[in-house]
Order: C-alpha cells, then sequence, then structure tokens
C-alpha cells in the first residue's frame, strides 16, 4: 500500500460501499441484502438514487427503518445524471466521509458472503471483484488488454477474463487487467487523491474505463481477485442499439477515450475513420439515426478532449 493506506491496518480499513441506482427496486432490495450478508460488513453504504420513479425510495426508507446495515445514506438526485454522474457523486460523498477504501457496484450485483473480505486480503490500490453468472458461469468482462496502441484494433478490448479463462478455478489467485466495470471495483483513498473522481461528463458507458486508465497511467495496478465472487443477476446486453439514445453515449464515448488516450496519432484519428465507415454503411445499417449518433458522437467527443479534474473538492 501507499500513501494514506500505509496508516491502516489490513482487515481495518474503513470500507464505503458506493452503489448507483435508477428504477430498479427490485434489484437494489437484493443487492442490500447481499450486503447485509457480508461476512465483513462495510462501515458505510451509499446508494445515489438517479430520480428513480419506481419504487425505489420506499426500498431505501425501508432498509434504513430494518437496520440491515451498519449505516445506510441514501442520496436522491434531483435529475438522472446517469451511471457517470451517480458514481461521481457518490464516490465524493464516501470519501469526504473519512473513509480507506471504496467498492463502486451497480444495483444488479449481489456479492458472496466471503467477497468483502477476499478482498481486503490483497493489498493492492485498484482491486475487482471477478463476476458470474447465476449458474456460476465466468462472466467477468475486464480487460486482459485494452489496446489504444494500435489504429488497427477497432475494438480496444482484445482479451477479456472471461475470454481467456474458460472458469473461475483455471484463473491464477489474481490476475492484472487493463479496465474494469463499475460493478464490484474496489479502489483504496490514495488512488482517488491522486486522479481524482470518476468523469460525470460521460453520463453512461465507459466512465469505468476512462478511471481505469488513468488509474494505470497514474502507476496503479489493477488486479481481479479470482476468490472474491459478485454474482450478476442481469443477462449482459452489450449489443445495444447503435441507432438508439444510447448509440449515442457508446459512440461518443468510445471516441472520447480514444482522443484523451489514445498513444499515437494514428489511434487518436480512429474516430474519424469508425465515423466515416458508418456513414458509407448507413445504406445497409443503421440508416440516418445511426448516421446521426456517429455524427453528432465524434463531434461532441472533440470537446471531451480535455482530462477531468484531479481534485476532489
Amino acid at each position: 500500500m501507499t500513501g494514506t493506506d500505509k496508516d491502516t491496518e489490513k482487515g481495518t480499513e474503513k470500507v464505503a460501499v458506493v452503489v448507483v441506482t435508477y428504477n430498479r427496486a427490485d434489484l437494489l432490495r437484493g443487492m442490500l441484502e447481499g450486503l447485509a450478508g457480508l461476512d465483513r460488513a462495510p462501515e458505510v453504504v451509499f446508494v445515489v438514487d438517479n430520480a428513480s420513479t419506481d419504487h425505489t425510495a420506499e426500498v431505501l426508507a425501508e432498509a434504513v427503518a430494518s437496520g440491515m446495515l451498519p449505516r445506510l445514506v441514501p442520496i436522491t438526485s434531483p435529475e438522472n445524471i446517469g451511471g457517470a454522474g451517480g458514481f461521481h457523486a457518490g464516490l465524493k460523498a464516501a470519501y469526504d466521509d473519512g473513509n480507506d477504501a471504496f467498492w463502486l457496484m451497480d444495483d444488479d450485483v449481489v456479492p458472496a458472503p466471503d467477497c468483502l473480505t477476499r478482498l481486503l486480503e490483497v493489498d493492492g490500490p485498484c482491486l475487482i471483484a471477478v463476476r458470474e453468472d447465476r449458474s456460476g458461469a465466468l462472466v467477468e468482462k475486464a480487460a486482459l488488454r485494452f489496446d489504444l496502441a494500435n489504429p488497427l484494433a477497432i475494438r480496444p478490448k482484445t482479451a477479456s477474463i472471461d475470454s481467456t479463462y474458460p472458469d473461475r478455478a483455471s484463473m491464477p489467485a489474481t490476475v492484472e487487467v487493463e479496465n474494469v466495470a463499475f460493478e464490484g471495483f474496489f479502489v483504496r483513498r490514495t488512488v482517488v487523491e491522486t486522479i481524482g473522481l470518476p468523469d460525470p461528463s460521460y453520463f453512461i458507458f465507459y466512465d469505468d474505463v476512462d478511471f481505469a486508465i488513468r488509474a494505470r497511467r497514474a502507476g496503479f495496478a489493477i488486479l481481479a481477485v479470482r476468490d472474491a465472487v459478485l454474482v450478476r443477476q442481469l443477462d449482459f446486453d452489450q449489443q445495444h442499439d447503435l441507432a438508439g439514445w444510447k448509440g449515442y453515449y457508446m459512440y461518443r464515448n468510445l471516441f472520447a477515450v480514444h482522443f484523451r488516450y489514445g498513444e499515437n496519432v494514428l489511434v487518436r484519428l480512429k474516430p474519424w475513420l469508425i465515423a466515416l465507415v458508418v456513414v458509407l454503411l448507413s445504406p445497409l445499417r443503421g440508416g440516418r439515426a445511426e448516421v446521426r449518433n456517429v455524427t453528432r458522437g465524434v463531434r461532441d467527443a472533440r470537446r471531451m478532449r480535455s482530462l477531468p479534474s484531479r481534485s476532489v473538492d
């Protein structure tokens, strides 16, 4: 450990969980029950409610009243600020609360009872719990290689944990990865002190990738901890409609990552090439809606080229 972490005995760190939720009250209830069942409880759980219109407020009120967790702090946003805005707000609140480590989670995962215990046994500054589905199959998508040097790598993620290892038992105890999802990402305070908070301008998609790139470029390795089990309650659906509203954010934020972190000029030019190909192929797929998304995406991504502030104030 480094910095603040040197003053904290292993296993006695003050751990804050940060959860972001939006209109998935029943999943949130199951996730909170999973946190309550941990054999090593976190000191505090911050739940950012992104202006949900379902019964999320009732679920949170019931959880607070029940005392199921040592300390549960709901944060209600007046508007939907997306996952990126939610993790920015939640991590800032947890940081200002004086905690030593932060465990970021979506509302559709449930940790195994010993998940936090297994994470705390590892001294790394950035860790991830390894996800599986409800059948026990390995579904951890964290990249072993996220290539921002090769202009021919259309998709920068060239290998992931679940594409490399057939099952959890085949993994080493820890595996170094190059990107993360904010579903079980565990980060110690010294990292936030050094690189700042997640960038809320992403809204959805790639805010976690951006944070991982900044952490790694600041010298912090990221380790997947094989024995820290996180169970995903929903199937992965990464093939979003690129002509729909999410398609805009997928294009824009992918392009922003390339503009910010591309390791050479050809990689930084790749968004323009992708946009051109999408436009040329639009009569065959996507049509005008996808063309609008990709052209707006490349334009707006250029406005995101500046790195976010390292300040947590």
